[in-house]
């Protein structure tokens, strides 16, 4: 086997995000107030930071200002503020408004592209000395002889679909570090290891997602209205599954129209994929995006526990930040500002560690009571119980919402809990098949054609990166009992069972389809699947989502 080089760093950060640039920016910083010597890397399994990053996104710059308090003369993408609120309940034909909750309003937020967001801070960080290197996917925890984290490993390079060393075979490099950061984003592949050799979710709520599918199109002048943040619930969703639509005019008469499916649904015959179609041929969005040109198209599962779902956030040798431990405050629909945050709390958690001469892989035991000190912990215990509420019903969980935002304005003297996604699915036998309209071409499209527009692309013959830890669980449980669902909740047609030689039906893996969205990773019935990375860059290419 080839020998891996290694690379030596104080801080090594895994995930390009909002968290971790703004953990490498804050450590750069501090390091040069204190005039102290501290190297720090960043890995990005995207082909280029932003490749792999999707959101709506309306954006709070409250931890923008604090980290860069001169951003806007520096030319930060924030260029579209939002003016114009509204919160609609869809029927089948109507839009009715419904009186916007405090948490929604959006004056001082602007409309964004998160992913360019996260081009120009890595620029800062380079600027201020740290190495970002996109393209190296972090794909193995590095432990040393005391069982501390020690630094990560990047994915080998040109291994054949059995795994053996192909011609062009380059191994993976090591990189070491006193200090770990993860702040890969949701479900991260490293992430979830964690979470077991140290136990951290041990005493919390598990973790419960959402599914956001997003287009991006350029839309009819005349039509466009740059500033306008629209969110919808109701139809097409049933009453009792979470979820609902966004529509946010930006700038250059381009509209990023999505929506969002709550994991927790229980029909194995819904397709996320298939709502989003379907909304938008409501009349209240077709009249946006009518006479207008799908551009962009991608997927991301999001963080829903909130604040009884974080998980213990250290252990010896690294932290976690972002989404990856899950700051999303779902009332506000936005996470990017608390994932900041939480990055920069956790570098000066970590800095003053290693200034201590005690932080060779030791654990800063003190960055969730400085998180506790700051607004995001505020902000997401007072949200705490209005998504759980939802397991009344749209309307029940609105009625709810209300009674926590108004009544006791967040300091309600109960916590509702979670359960997990995957084990919401009734059986395909008492539930109602959908029959969802075939794709026009013009306003709704088909599966594949979505992802040629993601831009996503996987290099041929390397090992599938979606694994089964069970070959036969797909037959016996999930097309016995659910009929499937993996051929509907992947928004990438990457699941499909077939017929061959009359042998009866196999699942198929077409793994080249992968949108990096995990949610087959976090639905699957069985938990059977297990999302690792692919070899570097590999996966989409998001232009500007």
């Amino acid at each position: 086997m080839s020998e891996r080089e290694s690379m030596e760093f104080d801080v090594v950060i895994v995930g390009a995000g909002p968290a971790g640039l703004a953990a490498a920016i804050r450590l750069r910083q501090l390091a040069e107030a204190a005039g102290r010597e501290l190297s720090v890397c960043v890995l990005e399994k995207g082909s280029e930071v932003g490749a792999h990053i999707l959101s709506g996104a309306v954006f709070d710059p409250r931890a923008l200002n604090e980290l860069i308090p001169d951003w806007q003369a520096r030319g930060a993408p924030l260029h579209t503020p939002a003016t114009e609120d509204a919160f609609l309940w869809l029927g089948r034909q109507r839009a009715f408004t419904l009186p916007l909750p405090p948490q929604m309003h959006n004056q001082g937020n602007y409309i964004i592209s998160l992913g360019n967001l996260c081009r120009w801070l890595a620029r800062q960080a380079e600027d201020l000395g740290v190495e970002v290197l996109p393209g190296f996917p972090a794909a193995e925890i590095l432990f040393d002889d005391q069982g501390a984290v020690m630094g990560v490993a990047t994915a080998d390079m040109g291994r054949l679909a059995d795994g053996s060393e192909g011609p062009q075979f380059e191994p993976g490099v090591e990189l070491h570090a006193r200090q770990t950061l993860f702040t890969e984003g949701c479900h991260g592949s490293l992430t979830k290891q964690l979470m077991a050799r140290f136990a951290l979710r041990d005493g919390v709520d598990p973790q419960t997602y959402g599914l956001g599918v997003k287009e991006l199109w350029e839309v009819d002048p005349a039509r466009h209205r740059p500033g306008t943040v629209r969110h919808t619930i109701g139809w097409p969703l049933d009453r009792g599954t979470y979820g609902g639509g966004f529509l946010y005019h930006l700038e250059d008469h381009q509209v990023a129209v999505g929506f969002i499916v709550g994991l927790d649904y229980r029909n194995p015959y819904l397709s996320p994929f298939e709502e989003m179609q379907r909304f938008k041929t409501h009349p209240a969005i077709r009249e946006v995006l009518e006479g207008g040109r799908r551009i962009a198209y991608g997927a991301r599962a999001l963080v829903e526990g909130g604040w009884q779902s974080i998980p213990r956030l250290g252990f010896p040798g690294g932290l976690l930040a972002g989404d990856a431990a899950g700051f999303l405050d779902v009332p506000r629909i936005k996470g990017s500002h608390n994932a900041m945050k939480s990055g920069m709390t956790a570098a000066e958690a970590v800095f003053d560690l290693l200034a201590d001469g005690a932080g060779q892989r030791g654990e800063a035991t003190d960055y969730r009571q400085r998180l506790d000190q700051t607004w995001v912990m505020r902000e997401l215990h007072a949200a705490r119980n209005i998504r759980p509420g939802f397991r009344w019903g749209l309307w029940g969980g609105l009625a709810h919402a209300a009674l926590e935002t108004y009544v006791f304005k967040g300091r309600a003297p109960w916590t509702l809990h979670h359960h997990p996604d995957h084990a919401a699915l009734r059986p395909a036998a008492s539930s109602t098949p959908i029959d969802y309209p075939k794709p026009d071409g013009t306003l709704t499209f088909d599966r594949l054609s979505s992802v040629f527009l993601s831009n996503t692309h996987h290099e041929e013959g390397q090992p599938v990166h979606l694994r089964l830890r069970d070959p036969a669980l797909p037959l016996s449980l999930n097309h016995a009992r659910f009929a499937g669902p993996e051929t509907r909740y992947c928004p990438a047609g990457v699941y499909e069972y077939v017929e061959e030689n009359g042998a009866g039906p196999r699942l198929r893996i077409n793994a080249q389809n992968c949108v990096h969205c995990k949610t087959c990773d976090i639905k699957d019935p069985g938990q059977n699947i297990d999302w690792v990375v692919p070899q570097g860059g590999d996966g989409p290419n998001y232009p500007a989502m």
